[in-house]
């Protein structure tokens, strides 16, 4: 699937990230447990976050080339919340979390952070995300402020550091369908922004 990679960054920047293919995959079809053992190696070999998604994003684009069974692995979303998530891998004690994601077009999430370096790969629809930055002045310690937005298609993969703030918005009718694979969370780290109350609370 065609598209292109995006570094959020803690500052609220969007910045096009070139991917590091630093070994070739060689198996052929690559599979999730493939992927995953893959992820193991990279998360030893690399402390920086950003250098470690260079080199999950190719990755995870052979895994959806060669894994079609994955993206039909999501639900619809909850007409009450407006979203659903179906967890594909989350064991105890181990540091990554895989999902599929489903937005119901015309939906807003809050305003938040992750707490730990994530990426998204949209793989059906639209999806607006709005970026922002911690902007502290001496009487609002949590006060944010906009910084830009940008919508990403199907095939797009956006990368997050732990600390970017973003909100997102389904664009269109129809639901948007997104890969999504996360880090160890820090939950003591991991916020809800109100801008208008210049708040911040635990998610």
């Amino acid at each position: 699937m065609n598209g292109r990679n995006w570094l959020v960054t803690d500052h609220g920047t969007c910045q096009e990230l070139k991917a590091a293919e630093d070994e070739k995959i060689l198996t052929t079809p690559y599979r999730l447990y493939q992927f995953l053992a893959d992820l193991d190696s990279i998360l030893d070999r690399f402390d920086d976050d950003t250098e470690r998604l260079k080199r999950i994003c190719p990755r995870v684009r052979r895994l959806m080339d060669d894994s079609p069974w994955l993206q039909l692995q999501y639900t619809f979303p909850d007409p009450q919340k407006g979203w659903s998530v179906s967890m594909l891998y989350d064991e105890p004690g181990y540091p990554i979390t895989v999902q599929m994601v489903s937005w119901e077009g015309g939906r807003v999430s809050t305003i938040h952070n992750h707490a730990t370096w994530g990426l998204v790969m949209l793989l059906d629809g639209e999806e607006k995300n709005t970026f922002w930055k911690r902007s502290p002045d001496a009487e609002n310690l949590d006060r944010i402020e906009r910084v830009g937005d940008r919508t990403f298609s199907s095939g797009d993969i956006i990368c997050f550091l732990p600390d970017a703030i973003h909100c997102v918005e389904a664009m269109g009718e129809k639901p948007t369908i997104s890969f999504n694979l996360y880090g160890m969370t820090i939950y003591d780290r991991r916020f809800v922004f109100d801008p208008k109350a210049r708040t911040a609370k635990t998610f």
